[in-house]
């Protein structure tokens, strides 16, 4: 019985001190992303929101930095295991980007209203940087077999961290709609013309709206919204990525 205890004293020891160097990490991680976007603006002498190469980076940091955010709140370092390789992945998503993209170039006529593309874009970011982190959470919840997986928090703790990154995020994404319709009136005439990155977006909002909904029923917490979760992510990646093939007047990121 002793030298059982003592094995599970040092493996929480060795579980604490892992679990201090990744947030070590991923603090460093978040201060180089932001020295890049701060850079790149400085370089660019706008916002870094410009196309494919400029918003991975811009999504990456956003996810990073609301990770940063609910693990604060919650305590809860797990946390980084379902959501940090997002950023790692968009980061070298970037970096697989061809140089046309990757080197600043003039805004296309479309983007040329720079505050209210600052704006519009920037709640995008944090928008989809807290679905990044409700769908990390949403993971860990489906993954959680109650006692057998002791790393990890009740699962109404991580429940309520979902619901939270949401209500971070889903005003945000309101903001992207309302201001990319006033941005469209400006750069094409029209509030809504169902351009697929438009509708898009809106389908994103809608799903996140019918979450939130379904988190205030009971019978509807917990797995069920995990997968809604799951569902709302694949469709902020799809408006992410939508453009490239669904083309639209969106198409101007550079490929």
């Amino acid at each position: 019985m002793i030298g059982a205890w003592t094995f599970y004293v040092l493996g929480q020891v060795r579980f604490a001190a892992v679990a201090s160097y990744g947030t070590l990490a991923t603090y460093l991680g978040l201060a180089a992303l932001s020295l890049a976007v701060i850079t790149r603006w400085i370089a660019a002498g706008r916002a870094p929101y410009a196309n494919q190469y400029e918003f991975a980076i811009a999504f990456a940091w956003g996810a990073t930095v609301t990770f940063a955010y609910i693990e604060r709140q919650f305590r809860f370092r797990p946390l980084g295991i379902a959501v940090l390789p997002i950023p790692i992945l968009l980061i070298i998503y970037a970096r697989t980007l061809p140089p046309q993209v990757v080197n600043v170039t003039p805004l296309v006529p479309a983007l040329q209203n720079n505050l209210l593309l600052t704006v519009h874009v920037a709640m995008a970011v944090i928008a989809y940087g807290a679905f990044a982190v409700a769908c990390g959470g949403a993971i860990l919840y489906l993954l959680h077999r109650g006692e057998a997986t002791p790393r990890l928090p009740p699962r109404e703790r991580i429940d309520a961290l979902c619901y939270r990154a949401v209500i971070v995020g889903f005003p945000c994404m309101a903001l992207v709609l309302i201001l990319g319709a006033a941005w469209g009136n400006i750069a094409w005439g029209r509030y809504w013309g169902w351009d697929p990155k438009e509708t898009a977006a809106l389908t994103t909002w809608l799903i996140y709206a019918g979450y939130i909904h379904a988190h205030s029923l009971r019978s509807w917490r917990g797995t069920r919204t995990s997968i809604l979760l799951l569902i709302g992510f694949g469709a902020t990646l799809f408006t992410y990525f939508g453009n490239l093939f669904l083309g639209g007047l969106h198409a101007y990121s550079g490929l």
